[in-house]
């Protein structure tokens, strides 16, 4: 099974209308709501009116720049993006000094999500994966059974061997805890040769893709007949090579 979800919805009017228009034309299954943006209740109402389905899009790292964006919130938030940002290696280590401040920011975004959407989310991922940050996997606040993205699927050689065997880890406590898709991939790059070996890989496996439709290039191959082709999991045709 392939399941394309595009990220970002609600961050600003463009990537809202994006992906709207890529649900309307059935290349998208799903999408992934940021919530105190610019573009959050527009969004909400539309993917409500048109029946998208939409997971919790947590965001540790982007400014919150929705007018309801209490002084405490957006202070809180700054610190937990301040030090997520500061150095890559922070993002595998537990900061016990943030505890309260990851809390309070996840179940601000968890209620305000619940409140758009009129029902709590059912499916989490992070802007820039930051649900997978060491504070996140720690915190216990993600109700168990939850679907919840796992890490991106590397080949052989991709990664160095430690890199490999974390993620590894993790998307093994993770799927004793939550249900995660067998394999997770960007879109990007598309390539023939690559897109076609995802949907192979999806008549045997449930594979996540993931999609960005405020980029240029995601947006307009998504909106060909060749995105038409991949979203309905069917082969790529022969003349398509490569988007840039």
């Amino acid at each position: 099974m392939l399941h394309v979800n595009a990220d970002d919805l609600g961050r600003t009017e463009k990537i809202t209308d994006r992906i709207m228009a890529c649900h309307r034309h059935g290349r998208i299954h799903s999408a992934s709501l940021m919530v105190f943006m610019n573009d959050s209740e527009r969004a909400a109402a539309l993917a409500r009116e048109h029946g998208l389905s939409l997971g919790l899009h947590l965001n540790f790292t982007q400014e919150l720049t929705g007018r309801t964006v209490s002084g405490k919130l957006g202070g809180q938030h700054r610190r937990i993006a301040a030090y997520l940002k500061a150095r890559k290696a922070n993002q595998i280590l537990f900061n016990p000094f943030l505890c309260k401040a990851f809390d309070y920011v996840f179940r601000a975004q968890w209620d305000e999500f619940s409140r758009l959407l009129g029902k709590a989310p059912a499916r989490i991922d992070g802007h820039h994966h930051m649900h997978l940050c060491m504070n996140m996997l720690l915190h216990n606040g993600i109700p168990e059974g939850l679907k919840v993205r796992r890490n991106f699927t590397f080949r052989r050689g991709e990664k160095n061997l430690i890199n490999r065997y974390y993620r590894h880890l993790v998307d093994a406590w993770l799927s004793r805890k939550y249900k995660i898709t067998d394999s997770f991939y960007s879109i990007a790059p598309i390539e023939w040769e690559r897109l076609n070996e995802l949907i192979l890989l999806s008549r045997n496996s449930h594979v996540e893709v993931m999609v960005h439709p405020g980029v240029d290039a995601e947006f307009y191959f998504l909106t060909s007949d060749p995105g038409q082709a991949f979203s309905s999991g069917r082969f790529l045709p022969k003349w398509f090579h490569t988007i840039k």
